[in-house]
């Protein structure tokens, strides 16, 4: 199973466009991927999941994710990183089982000119502690908002041609 992260709970955004893009490209390739936002986290996680306190809503969560062999993590940039609520997320999530020697595809966004950059590596160093086996082709995606037609689609020439190589290569990954 495929999941793709969308690394924020911002409304409206890039990163989940993009995830619902990649969610396209997959299923146009005969692949099924399932789309988890950060916006689907429980509103109360940080008061009853802390430490070891069950919360029953993230447990559903936790099922998708443990049950999920590959990830494809959207990250836009947050303050030249990515998004603590994707940290906070990560940290919520059972250890092992969770992420120990899966896959993820990893790829950065940003309003700004460098996609990302800095905050893809950040995750990576993050996604190595958890023996999160990263696919080295990574994209950066600069001035997202310029990237998407009327449709919701990616229509930039190259945006179009890494992004479907790297779906590609991840399909076999």
């Amino acid at each position: 199973m495929i999941t793709i992260i969308s690394s924020t709970n911002r409304p409206g955004s890039s990163t989940q466009k993009l995830a619902v893009y990649y969610q396209k490209k997959l299923r146009e390739k005969g692949v099924e991927a399932d789309i988890l936002s950060m916006a689907q986290l429980p509103g109360n996680l940080i008061e009853t999941s802390l430490y070891g306190k069950p919360n029953e809503a993230f447990a559903n969560i936790q099922e998708r994710v443990s049950a999920t062999q590959k990830f494809i993590f959207i990250i836009p940039e947050y303050n030249g990183s990515f998004p603590g609520i994707l940290k906070f997320f990560i940290d919520m999530c059972a250890f092992p089982q969770s992420f120990y020697d899966k896959k993820a595809a990893l790829v950065g966004h940003s309003s700004g000119k460098y996609g990302n950059i800095r905050g893809i590596d950040h995750f990576t160093g993050v996604c190595h502690y958890m023996h999160l086996h990263v696919m080295p082709l990574k994209l950066h995606i600069p001035n997202i908002r310029t990237e998407f037609d009327q449709n919701g689609d990616l229509f930039k020439e190259d945006t179009v041609k890494f992004t479907n190589e790297q779906i590609h290569k991840f399909v076999q990954f």
